[in-house]
């Protein structure tokens, strides 16, 4: 029987993370699809199979779990260049959005589509059977209404299948997708987790274990605060917000195009200008290099004044906090600002993380390490099962 493949999937609202196998793939899709027709025109269609698959993702899906089945869609960047592309709203739940699935389905059969994965699946023709077990996670907020149990059981229930178009590679492949288990984890929780442990779930932090200690996760759409005490996050005090970074990225896209007439694609080409290391908030304007300084800042102070109120009252109704971890794609975009903030009003004991790869990939390496650890048990358990049975015949 082929075994099932591990997959640790963070869709986040700005783009969706994902680890598999032993870690040896990863990917990293901005997180935009646009509705599409099947056969997409496209420019020197002979040289197709020589481009990225990345940037071409174009699918067909089938899934009962999907409010709008057998849709075809332009995935990632494809979808980016496309004139009626969509990004996840703010107040909606990721857990009752086509978008998340429609996102979460297409990194599976990149996977598993993927040569290397040929010994993993079992393939027919150009039909890829393809088994995961899937770690992924939910915001606090959508976790405490239970929205988690009604989203694995989708996930588990059915095959889902992906059919690749017009892709790069894999045109006119097929991949059925099952899973054998889905694990649906918290947000803070599996934040708190990559905080103090290792790959195989050994204590790393042994300053952290103990300590209670807040983890505020600023994302596209929405801001979780996880208050962790004894090992553990505490549920009545967790906390979840509809204030991400999206409408603001939104906000700064509209009023750069409406000064400057330049339209970036989507909200990653955004963050992109304004966390970039060389010629930070500058953008090129009929090939001038030109500052939209002024527009960033005040857009995203006034966001940062937002998230800081959130901090104080949550500090001042956990005072025995001793830190505060700012966390997610949207703390990178905010630091200057809340540290600025910080350091001019109450002095909290708050921190980032200056890797900007590890604040954003956290979820993701979090999930991977929760649901790696619960494959190794669950095939310890399967190897005693079958010791017991060939020593009773």
């Amino acid at each position: 029987m082929t075994e099932a493949r591990i997959a640790a999937i963070d869709v986040g609202n700005d783009s969706l993370k994902a680890i598999f196998g032993k870690v040896e793939a990863e990917l990293n899709i901005p997180n935009v699809i646009a509705q599409d027709v099947a056969d997409r025109p496209v420019i020197g269609i002979e040289e197709l199979n020589e481009q990225n698959p990345m940037d071409g993702i174009h699918i067909r899906l089938h899934s009962p779990t999907l409010k709008d089945n057998n849709a075809i869609y332009r995935v990632g960047n494809l979808a980016t260049k496309s004139g009626s592309s969509t990004e996840l709203d703010p107040g909606s739940n990721k857990s009752e959005e086509d978008q998340t699935l429609v996102m979460l389905f297409a990194a599976l059969a990149l996977d598993a589509a993927r040569d290397e994965n040929k010994s993993n699946f079992k393939r027919n023709n150009n039909v890829i059977e393809a088994t995961y077990t899937l770690g992924t996670g939910l915001p606090l907020r959508e976790v405490k209404e239970g929205k988690d149990v009604g989203y694995r059981s989708q996930l588990l229930g059915s095959v889902h299948q992906v059919e690749f178009l017009v892709t790069p590679k894999y045109q006119g492949i097929k991949v059925n997708i099952k899973f054998d288990e889905v694990k649906i984890y918290p947000e803070g929780f599996a934040a708190f987790i990559n905080l103090v442990m290792d790959n195989n779930l050994n204590i790393i932090n042994k300053e952290l274990i103990d300590k209670q200690i807040l983890i505020q996760d600023i994302g596209g759409l929405s801001t979780d605060v996880a208050v962790i005490k004894n090992r553990k996050v505490d549920d009545d005090k967790a906390q979840g917000f509809n204030l991400g970074v999206s409408e603001s990225l939104d906000a700064i896209r509209e009023e750069i195009y409406a000064r400057h007439g330049v339209e970036l694609d989507s909200r990653l080409d955004v963050v992109e200008i304004i966390t970039k290391k060389n010629d930070r908030n500058h953008i090129m304007v009929k090939g001038s290099r030109t500052s939209v300084h002024d527009i960033v800042d005040r857009i995203l102070l006034d966001l940062a004044k937002k998230q800081y109120r959130h901090l104080r009252n949550i500090w001042q109704r956990n005072s025995q906090s001793e830190i505060c971890y700012f966390i997610g794609g949207g703390s990178i975009v905010l630091k200057d600002y809340l540290k600025a903030l910080n350091n001019s009003l109450d002095g909290y004991n708050i921190d980032f993380f200056e890797d900007e790869k590890e604040s954003v990939w956290m979820m993701a390496n979090a999930y991977y390490k929760l649901i790696s650890d619960f494959a190794r048990k669950n095939q310890k358990a399967q190897r005693k099962e079958d010791e017991k049975l060939v020593k009773t015949k």
